[in-house]
């Protein structure tokens, strides 16, 4: 399914909500700066006939810096604000899981939380992660890894009932190869096809089930309760 144009704003709100979000306080304070000292700027009050398109290009710019210096910050710390809340509710979606707080807390995620689940986990192993969006109905590559300098490619399949086959696997494959990604992970809440778990032995792809995912949450919880332990010791 085509993706719909978006605007210069969502653009923004996007790209900062994708950042960490102390990244737009930053970026707000920055283009507050920048464009209010600019708006600031006096005009030349006679300017000659050889410059008037000049002038006309200037008054321009510095109606964009006076209003930009209130829009753009608060574009960027709306996203920081987003980026904030989507981290607290990656967090608390791995506690839930790691805690087993509710039953078949895995199956009863919808696809995107189940998107931001796995995402989280990846973080807590030391990867970068991007979140391209491509979830959903049509599948896709889902979320984008990098680690020590190497490219890895997810998807997620929040199935419930079905059993991820073979041919997953294979699209997957075929899209390592032509990133050239160094790896790939499957990701899903149900469990895979004996098919899809012999094809995928020797192709650099990982297949991870719902009580595979569950374990890689425990652990990424245990080592992180370890390093804040370990923090506490050295600090006190």
């Amino acid at each position: 399914m085509a993706r719909r144009k978006s605007s210069i704003v969502e653009d923004l709100l996007e790209i900062t909500a994708a950042l960490p979000w102390w990244m737009g306080v930053v970026l707000a304070i920055i283009a507050y700066g920048v464009l209010h000292q600019y708006a600031s700027l006096g005009m030349p009050i006679n300017a000659a006939s050889g410059h008037r398109g000049y002038m006309v290009g200037e008054q321009m710019a510095r109606a964009f810096a006076y209003y930009g210096q209130y829009i753009l910050p608060l574009l960027f710390l709306t996203g920081a604000a987003a980026s904030f809340l989507k981290r607290r509710k990656r967090r608390n979606l791995i506690d839930t899981v790691g805690s087993g707080k509710t039953d078949d807390a895995l199956r009863n995620l919808t696809w995107r939380d189940f998107e931001l689940l796995v995402g989280e986990a990846f973080r807590m192993r030391g990867f970068s992660v991007t979140e391209t969006g491509g979830g959903g109905a049509d599948g896709g590559i889902d979320l984008i890894l990098k680690k020590e300098g190497k490219i890895f490619l997810v998807q997620c399949k929040q199935w419930r009932t079905y059993k991820v086959s073979v041919n997953v696997v294979r699209e997957l494959l075929g899209v390592m190869a032509a990133k050239g990604a160094a790896g790939g992970f499957i990701v899903t809440s149900g469990v895979f096809t004996a098919e899809a778990q012999s094809f995928a032995r020797g192709q650099n792809i990982e297949l991870i089930d719902c009580k595979a995912l569950a374990a890689m949450i425990d652990q990424a919880l245990a080592n992180d309760s370890a390093d804040d332990s370990t923090s506490g010791k050295r600090v006190s």
